[in-house]
């Protein structure tokens, strides 16, 4: 049985329709109740690869959790990349419903290291682009691809509805770049928590 690309897909339902929970994707949560900040990964796993890896470093035991992962043996990002603008998946919105700010990791291609910052949270996008520049990294804010100010994203679905989206390139994910990069967002975030 052939099942349709995810890009036909309109919300989370398709994807229940169409796959299996435990044999294409997992999902987990880590809620911090005492946090402000919630870390996403809505296409970790084997969807866009690192990004699971990238959001539990951030979080670690200090913000809350989301992780929606691939497992499939092949075709994840086909199968499983719900666009975010309709990503709603009910424990993540429920996980972030609450909180103030939310961070969503992503994967992109792109030519060289750079980090692509998107979202309506404009305060916090120039503190970690700050940042970024502070620690040489090489960050984008404007006139990318990914500006994610849809505000039905789900980086702008939380109690604040603004929130940040960041796109890392391959070079970034998976390097001893993911460490430097992990550090300088924490301590940004963790200035508002």
């Amino acid at each position: 049985m052939n099942t349709p690309d995810a890009k036909s897909y309109s919300g989370y339902t398709d994807i229940v329709l169409h796959q299996i929970q435990g044999k294409d994707y997992e999902i987990h949560v880590s809620p911090r109740p005492e946090s402000k900040v919630a870390i996403i990964a809505p296409h970790g796993g084997a969807i866009e690869r690192g990004t699971s890896d990238v959001a539990r470093a951030i979080a670690a035991e200090d913000f809350c959790l989301y992780l929606f992962e691939g497992i499939r043996p092949s075709r994840n990002y086909e199968s499983l990349h719900l666009t975010s603008h309709l990503f709603d998946e009910p424990q993540c919105l429920e996980l972030i419903a609450e909180k103030p700010t939310v961070v969503a990791i992503h994967g992109c291609n792109g030519a060289g290291p750079t980090v692509f910052l998107g979202g309506l949270n404009i305060d916090l996008k120039e503190q970690l682009a700050n940042a970024f520049y502070a620690s040489n990294i090489s960050v984008q804010t404007e006139g990318h691809p990914y500006p994610a100010t849809n505000p039905v994203n789900i980086c702008n679905r939380g109690l604040t509805k603004q929130g940040v989206q960041i796109e890392l390139t391959d070079q970034l994910r998976g390097t001893a770049l993911q460490a430097k990069l992990t550090h300088v967002i924490r301590e940004v975030l963790l200035g508002l928590n």
